[in-house]
């Protein structure tokens, strides 16, 4: 379970966003300026690397704290660029006006935001397993 949450989490930040962003809403641009767009794919180079380095730990070294924190970062990342765009004047709406949205959230928040609450949901749990487990070892 704790693998597939994270895989999850790493396929929405490695692989679906840079699927949404390379186009001409964000990589290609026209009114974006050159230095914006090579922020942006700095950004998706970035992550989908730390989602390789993710899987890797959790599929092959069969560790998820460290992968599961990394996601956290990621994720957590977006999130509070989010919550705080009036402060830098961000936005996730097109230039059109237009906003993707599932159920009148914005899909960026939704998905981020479920990967984000499970991952730190089963960080919580191990961690929580492992004091539990210290505690009847040292009766």
């Amino acid at each position: 379970m704790k693998r597939s949450i994270i895989t999850f989490s790493v396929l929405l930040y490695a692989i679906v966003v840079p699927f949404l962003e390379i186009n001409e809403t964000h990589v290609f641009n026209p009114n974006w300026t050159p230095h914006v767009r090579i922020h942006e794919v700095w950004q998706l180079i970035t992550n989908s690397g730390i989602g390789a380095l993710c899987l890797w730990l959790v599929w092959v070294k069969k560790e998820t704290k460290i992968s599961g924190i990394l996601s956290l970062m990621v994720t957590g990342g977006f999130l509070l660029a989010y919550g705080l765009k009036n402060a830098y004047g961000g936005s996730m709406k097109y230039l059109d006006g237009s906003e993707k949205t599932l159920l009148g959230v914005n899909i960026g928040v939704l998905g981020f935001g479920m990967a984000f609450i499970l991952v730190l949901y089963i960080l919580m749990v191990e961690r929580f397993k492992g004091t539990v487990n210290r505690t009847k070892n040292e009766i």
